[in-house]
């Protein structure tokens, strides 16, 4: 009996879990950054815990830097409202930032800027608010990245995201990952699958 009730909690678990919608990328355009590694690790222990995970890369939405004049001229770019609606129907978002001179990247910033819009030009909280965002990075140095997610985190919370508590910072980037883009660090692997378990409610 014990051992049914266990089975039919964990079917239900999954099925809530395969419910949630989550959006992972890097901040990073560079094809082999070890911030894109970090994010697709993450989003794998996120479709093994059952969730709809999309994965998208940052080069694929190329948009012109934030220009009102330009914003009042023509609305939304294409890729500035596909990347925004991506964040809209989302539930949980997971971004592994590099850290560039102190803080976040510009492309990563300037994505999140146009986000915080709407097609009349006004702001917008709709892809953000409601929302829990779950940071990561990934760096060559000591620190792992992590003055860069202090900036990241005040820019998402300012904008109406919820930034979760937990984050995994990974340093000596370069050789924190396998040929199979894992990390090898068993503490640092756990960390982040119970971070990301933490970001789907489980």
């Amino acid at each position: 009996m014990f051992r049914w009730i266990l089975a039919a909690c964990m079917v239900l678990s999954t099925t809530l879990s395969a419910q949630i919608n989550v959006l992972a990328f890097s901040g990073s355009l560079r094809d082999d950054s070890v911030n894109k590694k970090l994010v697709l690790e993450a989003a794998n222990f996120a479709r093994q815990l059952g969730a709809n995970v999309t994965v998208i890369n940052l080069k694929d939405y190329p948009m012109p830097y934030y220009d009102q004049d330009l914003e009042d001229r023509e609305g939304l770019p294409p890729k500035a409202r596909e990347f925004r609606n991506l964040l809209i129907q989302n539930q949980i978002v997971i971004i592994a930032s590099p850290e560039y001179n102190g803080s976040i990247s510009g492309v990563l910033k300037n994505a999140l800027d146009w986000a915080s819009r709407d097609d009349q030009a006004n702001p917008s909280r709709e892809g953000f608010k409601g929302k829990k965002f779950l940071l990561l990075s990934a760096s060559p140095g000591r620190g792992g990245g992590t003055r860069g997610l202090v900036h990241l985190r005040a820019v998402i919370e300012n904008i109406g995201g919820t930034v979760l508590a937990t984050q995994v910072s990974v340093p000596n980037a370069y050789d924190a990952f396998n040929d199979q883009g894992q990390l090898k660090d068993a503490q640092l692997r756990m960390q982040l699958q119970q971070s990301v378990k933490t970001a789907l409610g489980q």
